[in-house]
């Protein structure tokens, strides 16, 4: 069966040039999702600064986490109209003010203004560009929107170690204002590749007469329920990510010990995405999110019960094992079954929604620390949210199974 194409060249799709765009935007990703990370390694430097309480600390972060989430779905939007490449530019643009703004930053309020726009910046090489991603690639589709996905974790992995050495030798704030500069003269030079517009698939199940799989309920409402479930996931996902190094400084083993275990988290996580791209094409995007939705629970449900250092090492290692797969599930669960042309507004709202997810999560945890001394119930508020989207995850399959990969 052939496809249809609007607006490009059939031959782009799953070919050398559509390999070589995902390449470049790993690389994109992985410098410009440092906005997703620098927050979490110096909040407890940043804390001692300004002598605050850890959730009073954590307010720049959260409003990171808004910025990035508006960003996600803003962006999304923008490149639907006017191409990727637009969304991109702003991005630049905004992370390189943002982290100078933030360096510069007198008070509590201007930092976290500037950490508003450092999480714009950071979106516009996330949900927009898998969005992007999705639409050049038919046949591995799964494992192309997973490697897009990772370069969140290949940041997470790399930044973090990168990030403490040069705060411990120089401090955070001209740390800050190294990675603005270090961002703009990067990513400038990727951005070039982004100048070719998307295609447009049409298929059986992706055309002009696209019809959704039946759940028995609207698709408004499907996707009110994908953006609850985004919420919940991420919500349990932040303890760990947020707060690992400020824990281990709790526990006593230094914020680097942390830091450390961030990263160790991250790399599982860059496997665990990957992983679940080759899951996703073989059962689908709603299996994918269970799978991971039913392991991430596991791994926080250790959390609670061991916290000496090689435990923690090990737990964390797990934990970014079993999760990356859950967040780039929702792309594939959209494409599955939503029409491409609405690809890049509704996968910016669903990551919009989990990342929401991530910046209630940060703030309650550091709410529950302050008002127990302790992160163990935070650990179980964790767990009790991942239960919520295990449980949607569980009603989508019974209700919908997977829809048939649309092949050429």
């Amino acid at each position: 069966m052939k496809d249809g194409l609007a607006g490009s060249r059939p031959q782009l799709v799953d070919s050398r040039y559509a390999w070589l765009r995902l390449g470049v935007a790993l690389l994109l990703t992985t410098v410009g999702s440092v906005g997703m990370w620098s927050y979490v390694v110096v909040l407890p430097a940043v804390q001692a600064d300004f002598g605050i309480a850890r959730a009073d600390a954590t307010f720049p972060y959260t409003m990171c986490m808004v910025g990035f989430a508006a960003g996600n779905a803003l962006l999304g939007r923008l490149a639907d109209r006017y191409g990727i490449i637009a969304a991109v530019l702003l991005g630049i643009a905004c992370l390189g003010m943002g982290y100078v703004g933030a360096g510069l930053a007198p008070n509590m309020t201007i930092l976290s203004l500037a950490h508003v726009l450092i999480g714009l910046g950071a979106a516009a090489s996330f949900a927009p560009m898998i969005a992007d991603i999705s639409h050049w690639f038919l046949r591995r589709r799964g494992i192309a929107v997973a490697i897009a996905a990772s370069g969140n974790y290949f940041a997470g992995a790399i930044w973090p170690p990168v990030i403490q050495h040069f705060t411990s030798a120089a401090g955070w704030r001209p740390t800050h204002i190294g990675i603005g500069l270090f961002c703009v003269v990067a990513m400038l030079p990727l951005s070039l590749m982004f100048r070719q517009r998307t295609v447009m698939l049409e298929t059986p199940l992706e055309g002009a007469g696209f019809r959704a799989p039946n759940l028995g309920i609207s698709q408004n409402a499907l996707f009110v329920l994908l953006c609850i479930a985004g919420v919940a996931c991420c919500v349990a996902m932040a303890m760990p990510q947020v707060h690992i190094v400020a824990y281990c400084g709790d526990l006593g083993y230094g914020v680097a010990r942390g830091a450390e275990m961030l990263s160790i988290m991250l790399i599982g996580g860059i496997f665990s995405r990957i992983a679940s791209g080759f899951i996703a094409d073989k059962v689908g995007g709603v299996m994918t999110m269970l799978i991971g939705s039913f392991m991430q629970a596991v791994a926080l449900a250790l959390y609670f019960f061991f916290d000496g250092l090689t435990s923690l090492y090990l737990i964390s290692l797990l934990f970014g094992l079993f999760q990356g797969g859950i967040v780039p599930s929702y792309a594939i669960i959209i494409r599955e079954y939503f029409p491409p042309k609405e690809a890049g507004s509704r996968v910016g709202t669903v990551i919009m929604a989990t990342v929401f997810g991530m910046a209630l999560g940060g703030w309650m945890s550091g709410w529950i620390f302050d008002l127990t001394g302790s992160y163990r119930i935070a650990f179980l508020n964790g767990l009790a949210w991942n239960l919520l989207n295990l449980a949607i995850a569980i009603w989508l399959l019974r209700a919908g199974g997977r829809p048939k990969p649309a092949m050429a």
